[in-house]
């Protein structure tokens, strides 16, 4: 189930995607041409692109790999940071430069397609984050100009169509509101954690449909036919707590209450008695709102989320009762690095 191994090993190698963005018309960042050649003249290259810039790593995502540079004196040990952690995170030294977009939205596209035909599902928001981890994503992106969103979407099924891909996968852009540009950042062949609140917007059950391309069926319906309504969220709710440096919250969890109702869905993987292993990821479930407006799925959502009770062990759920009480995320002039610069948010240092 899912796209062919070319068109993972072509998106899962990110300079390579990123020509390939290039070849299907795709925005990108100002950047290197392929994998940096570091024992050339980086300070060079470097300079081309100006600073500030990010090194990351070629076979990177998730987050994971990525490092920002300030200024040449930081450049050559910056370098042999990343690429040592590209090395032990992804088994491969191979990094690349791109310019670094301040105070940047991370904003994506769902696509998908059988072979033959390829369509999007609309695009998201997953700009609230916390060391490059998405926080809270919503459905469509709020605040986007007209021109750049149909832009943005119309180049992810060129992507998707340059690359033969079958299946779900998602296409991640920046979109920096000073410049009103969007640049390509890298395409996740894989169905992402954040699939449900494209679903809550369109009504297409994405995991229905990998399986039925899977049987060999094909899509049966054009971009036409997707129809896009109301506005949702999605809240990853983990076993941390967000008080005390986000520490991992292991444990017997001892009451486990979700919230329901119209336009509410809770996937959980644990119930009330089981136990979080500290062994593996913190993610407990996520919440999905949706209503027929931003304004109003943010008020359904403060409402779902004061409904969803977890003792026995630390979470998340009290920070994201506050994030969305924040005015700045109300009026979507939130950003990737916006949690950093809320003082009092977080009862440790973040």
């Amino acid at each position: 189930m899912g796209p062919n191994p070319d068109a993972i090993d072509l998106m899962g190698d990110k300079s390579r995607a990123r020509q390939a963005a290039i070849d299907a018309g795709v925005p990108v960042l100002k950047g290197t041409e392929g994998a940096l050649d570091v024992e050339g003249d980086v300070e060079a290259i470097a300079e081309e692109i100006g600073y500030p810039l990010v090194v990351k790593a070629s076979a990177g995502g998730g987050g994971r790999g990525i490092r920002r540079i300030n200024s040449v004196e930081d450049l050559r040990s910056t370098v042999e940071v990343a690429q040592a952690e590209a090395l032990a995170a992804f088994n491969s030294s191979d990094v690349y430069f791109e310019r670094f977009v301040t105070q940047a939205r991370h904003v994506e596209v769902q696509v998908f397609g059988d072979g033959e035909t390829w369509v999007h599902l609309g695009d998201r928001d997953c700009s609230l984050q916390r060391r490059q981890q998405k926080v809270i994503e919503e459905a469509p992106a709020p605040g986007l100009p007209d021109a750049l969103r149909e832009q943005m979407r119309q180049t992810s099924v060129e992507l998707a169509r340059h690359s033969q891909y079958v299946g779900a996968g998602t296409v991640e852009f920046l979109y920096d509101p000073v410049r009103q540009e969007i640049a390509f950042i890298e395409m996740n062949t894989r169905l992402q954690v954040e699939h449900p609140i494209s679903e809550a917007i369109t009504g297409i059950d994405l995991v229905r449909e990998q399986l039925r391309i899977a049987a060999g069926e094909k899509l049966g319906y054009t971009q036409a036919d997707v129809r896009f309504e109301g506005h949702a969220f999605e809240f990853r709710i983990n076993a941390e707590d967000p008080d005390n440096n986000f520490m991992p919250s292991p444990g017997r969890i001892e009451t486990l209450e979700l919230a329901g109702g119209p336009g509410v869905r809770s996937d959980f993987g644990f119930s009330a008695g089981q136990t979080v292993m500290p062994f593996y990821d913190s993610l407990l479930g996520k919440l999905i709102v949706w209503d027929t407006d931003r304004d109003r799925a943010l008020a359904r959502a403060a409402r779902a989320l004061e409904e969803t009770e977890i003792e026995g062990i630390k979470t998340t759920v009290p920070l994201m009762r506050r994030l969305i009480a924040l005015e700045d995320f109300a009026a979507a002039k939130h950003h990737t690095t916006y949690l950093e610069t809320v003082p009092g948010l977080f009862g440790a240092l973040v």
